[in-house]
């Protein structure tokens, strides 16, 4: 068990020569379309934007940079962000699979920039399970402890009581062809668990699960870190794992860190446009309007219709100085509801969920959801919410977020 410390950590990956020939052509492209075309070199820059741009520099390709993080001993802490963002590449620089470019990782009070992976006391749980083939579950999992020499009845002990735990016991004498998915994914976290390691770290280990499944083995996941005292480390693009798993989560972009936080905070007051989207399911409601003050009040305007923000928000906004101006406003599609006096607009798609119903509606020119539930409606006021029907939409103050449109950063920031 230890706390880990990364110190303003960077991966480059130096070129190749193919990749400089590259990209050297695409920058001689580039320029000639410029001179030749405006417009269309503007537009492409224009559709590079929301796209992952990791950095290139003369050294290499950057995919990791300026990652500084503080996790606490036994803490539970999730990366999460879309792929290519750097989070596996993080992960694999403090296991020692990635050699660091630059910064200082800490293993407890250990400095292990240079140290070897089999002596940092640390487990990884990867992807695709790694398990041997050829070797029974028991052997899989005793592998690591024969190799360190650790006496046979110790092994047979941690082995005995990891399976146990991870309630695999009746499998110890299958060979992994003969396992489940799921089965598979216990016997590597059980071989890493044996090690009794001071940190634990697992690079999406239920991506290659089907939904039922990985919903149990993320209740699974949360059992286990209850069960065993260490430190974790856990890699996701799924943002549900990241949201019931960590104690604290850092979403990532681009090689950088965008948010750190627990869910709660992160979900409640996302730093800026990229969290705002990505952090919440469906996704935030992102639409042009307008901040202005109603009365000395903070307030938002959209497409005729006003509503003043919370006492908490105007606080922070008038501790920024934040003046009248156009916004980018965020509403979470749970938090829009159904109202004589809101926005008039007429449903386009109607999804049925169950127990709620996404109504997606035109606000604004921009396509925006409103999840509506259905737990308290008849049948005829669920039948009313088809296609084509109009309704009216609205939502309070304290559920609305308003960005920069320039620095896509949250004015309550």
């Amino acid at each position: 068990m230890a706390s880990v410390s990364l110190k303003n950590i960077k991966k480059v990956y130096p070129h190749s020569t193919d990749e400089i020939k590259v990209n050297k052509r695409k920058e001689k492209a580039l320029e000639k379309l410029k001179k030749k075309d405006p417009a269309a070199y503007e537009n492409y820059l224009e559709q590079q934007k929301d796209k992952a741009q990791l950095q290139v520099t003369e050294e290499g390709v950057v995919a990791v940079q300026e990652f500084n993080l503080e996790i606490q001993d036994k803490e539970f802490i999730v990366l999460v962000g879309p792929s290519g963002c750097g989070k596996s590449t993080t992960l694999r620089m403090v296991a020692g699979l990635e050699e660091i470019s630059g910064g200082e990782l800490w293993v407890g009070d250990k400095l292990v920039n240079d140290i070897a992976p089999k002596d940092r006391d640390i487990a990884m749980v990867f992807q695709n399970y790694a398990l041997y083939p050829h070797m029974t579950v028991y052997e899989n999992m005793a592998f690591a402890l024969k190799l360190r020499h650790v006496p046979k009845a110790e092994i047979d002990q941690k082995v005995k009581e990891a399976a146990e735990i991870l309630d695999i016991t009746q499998l110890l004498g299958r060979k992994p062809k003969a396992l489940s998915g799921g089965q598979r994914q216990r016997v590597a976290i059980g071989r890493a668990i044996v090690r009794d390691p001071k940190v634990m770290l697992m690079d999406e280990p239920l991506s290659n699960l089907d939904a039922k499944l990985r919903n149990q083995m993320r209740a699974e996941i949360i059992k286990l870190r209850e069960r065993i005292n260490t430190t974790f480390i856990y890699v996701t693009h799924d943002q549900t794992e990241a949201m019931t798993l960590g104690d604290r989560i850092v979403v990532m972009k681009d090689g950088f860190i965008q948010q750190v936080g627990t869910p709660q905070q992160v979900f409640d007051h996302p730093y800026n446009l990229f969290v705002a989207g990505f952090i919440g399911y469906p996704q935030m409601n992102l639409v042009n309007a307008r901040l202005l003050k109603v009365d000395g009040k903070y307030a938002v305007e959209l497409a005729g219709y006003t509503t003043v923000l919370s006492e908490e928000k105007q606080a922070r906004l008038a501790a920024n100085n934040v003046e009248e101006q156009d916004v980018v406003l965020g509403v979470r599609p749970d938090h829009i509801v159904l109202t004589d006096d809101g926005i008039e607009t007429k449903i386009e798609v109607n999804e049925l969920m169950g127990s709620s119903v996404h109504l997606h509606v035109n606000i604004a020119g921009k396509d925006v959801i409103v999840v509506v539930s259905t737990m308290d409606m008849t049948g005829a006021e669920v039948a009313a919410l088809r296609a084509g029907a109009t309704v009216k939409i609205g939502f309070p103050g304290n559920v609305c977020h308003v960005f920069n449109k320039e620095t896509k950063i949250n004015l309550e920031a």
